[in-house]
C-alpha cells in the first residue's frame, strides 16, 4: 500500500494520504493529541503553576481539572454535530482557537481567572480531540490507529516531562505555553495532507451495523474508561509533589518521568503490533491489574528504584489499555459519533481524577489518594469485560 493516494490532490495541491496508510494514522494521532496535549505534561504544569505563579496545590490542581473539565464539555457537545460538520475545516478553526486561548494563559497570574481561561482552552481542545477521535474510528483497526495516538502523547510528552519543569524557575509558566502552542501549530501544518474520511467509506464491523446507539455494553465500556482515566491522572497530577514528598530530588523525578513516558511507548507499541491477535479481554485484564499494581506500589516512593518502576509500568500500561479502551467504543458506529463519545468519558475520568486527589491530597496525604486510584482501576476492569468479552465473540 502507498502512503499518497495516487488521484487525489487538494486545492492547494497538497498530496492526500490513503486513508488506511501508517502516515495517516500518525498524523490522525497528531490531530487528536494537539486538544489535550497538556495533560501529558500536566505534572510539569501543574507544578509550575506552584513554582511559577505561587499557586496553592489546590489552586494548581483546580486548574488542571478546570482545563480537562472543559476538554470533556467539548468533546461532548461534539457528538450531536460529528455527523454534520465539516471536521477540517472544524479542525482549523478550533487550532487556532487553542493557539489564542495559550498566548492569553501566558498573560494570566490570578487563580481564577487562569481556571477560567484553562476551562474555555479546554473546551475549543476537547471539541478537536472529539473530531479526531471520529476520524479515527473510520479507519480500519481503529484501536492501531489509538495505538499510534498514544506514542505520539507519551513520547513527546515525555521530552516536555524531562525539559519543561527545570525552565519554569527560570521563564516562569510561558514556557508550558510556548511548548503547546508549538504543538498546535505543527499540527496545523499536517492537517492538509489528511483525506476527507467520509463515514460511508468507512469499514462495517459487527457491531458497528447496530448503528449510534448506546447500547449496554457502550456504555460499561465508557464507565470503564471514566474510571481508568480518573484513576491514572489522580496519581499523574500529584507525580511530582509525591515523590518530592518521598524525598527525591526535581532533577531525578523529571528524569524518571521522562523516561517512563518514553518507554511507555512500548505499551501502545504493543497494541499496534498485535492489535485484535489475542482479542480483548486478555489484553485488558493483564494491562489493569499491572496498572494497579504499580499504582499500590507508590506506597513505597522513599524508595527511588521502586518510584521509578512504578512510573515506568504504568507508563507502558496507560498507553496499552486506553488504546483498546477507545478501539472497543469506536467499534459501534461507523460515523464516528460514540468513539466521539469516547472522548468525553474520556476527558471526564482525566478531569475528575485531579479534582478528587486535590481534595484528597490536602497537605500531602498521598496515601489516601493512592487507595482511591487502586479501587477505581478494579472498578474498570469489573466494567469492561462483559462488552470485550462480547465483541471478541463477535469477530
Amino acid at each position: 500500500m502507498t502512503q499518497l493516494s495516487s488521484n487525489e490532490l487538494t486545492r492547494s495541491g497538497f498530496p492526500k494520504l490513503e486513508r488506511n496508510s501508517e502516515l495517516a494514522r500518525l498524523l490522525l494521532a497528531f490531530l487528536a493529541t494537539a486538544g489535550i496535549f497538556y495533560v501529558n505534561i500536566m505534572p510539569a504544569l501543574v507544578d509550575g503553576l506552584i513554582d511559577g505563579l505561587g499557586f496553592s496545590n489546590q489552586e494548581a490542581g483546580f486548574v488542571g481539572s478546570a482545563n480537562v473539565y472543559g476538554a470533556a464539555l467539548g468533546a461532548f457537545g461534539v457528538v450531536f454535530f460529528i455527523k454534520k460538520i465539516n471536521w477540517k475545516v472544524s479542525a482549523y478553526l478550533l487550532l487556532c482557537g487553542l493557539i489564542a486561548m495559550d498566548l492569553l494563559s501566558m498573560l494570566v497570574s490570578s487563580p481564577l481567572i487562569m481556571m477560567a481561561a484553562r476551562f474555555m482552552h479546554g473546551v475549543i481542545g476537547g471539541a478537536l480531540v472529539g473530531i479526531g477521535f471520529a476520524v479515527i474510528a473510520r479507519t480500519t483497526n481503529a484501536d492501531r490507529t489509538f495505538g499510534y495516538l498514544l506514542s505520539v502523547q507519551f513520547g513527546l510528552g515525555g521530552v516536555g516531562l524531562m525539559y519543561l519543569p527545570p525552565l519554569v524557575p527560570e521563564y516562569g509558566t510561558t514556557a508550558l505555553f510556548l511548548a503547546l502552542i508549538a504543538f498546535s501549530v505543527v499540527t496545523l501544518l499536517m492537517l492538509p495532507f489528511l483525506g476527507d474520511y467520509h463515514p460511508e467509506e468507512s469499514a462495517a464491523t459487527p457491531l458497528k451495523s447496530v448503528g449510534s446507539k448506546l447500547s449496554k455494553p457502550l456504555l460499561l465500556v465508557l464507565f470503564a474508561t471514566f474510571f481508568f482515566q480518573a484513576a491514572n491522572m489522580a496519581v499523574y497530577a500529584y507525580i511530582i509533589g509525591l515523590g518530592r514528598d518521598a524525598g527525591i530530588n526535581i532533577d531525578d523525578i523529571s528524569s524518571a518521568l521522562g523516561q517512563a513516558a518514553w518507554l511507555g511507548i512500548l505499551g501502545s507499541g504493543l497494541v499496534i503490533i498485535f492489535s485484535t491477535r489475542f482479542g480483548r479481554v486478555l489484553p485488558l485484564t493483564v494491562g489493569i491489574l499491572l496498572t494497579a499494581i504499580g499504582t499500590w506500589a507508590f506506597h513505597f516512593s522513599e524508595l527511588f528504584w521502586v518510584y521509578w518502576w512504578a512510573n515506568v509500568a504504568i507508563g507502558i500500561t496507560w498507553a496499552f489499555v486506553i488504546s483498546y479502551l477507545l478501539g472497543l467504543c469506536a467499534e459501534f458506529d461507523t460515523t464516528g459519533q460514540m468513539a466521539a463519545l469516547a472522548g468525553f468519558a474520556s476527558k471526564m475520568g482525566l478531569a475528575s481524577g485531579p479534582m478528587a486527589a486535590a481534595l484528597v491530597v490536602g497537605d500531602g496525604n498521598y496515601s489516601m489518594m493512592l487507595n482511591a486510584a487502586v479501587v477505581s482501576l478494579i472498578i474498570c476492569l469489573l466494567l469492561v469485560l462483559s462488552p470485550a468479552r462480547l465483541l471478541d465473540k463477535a469477530e
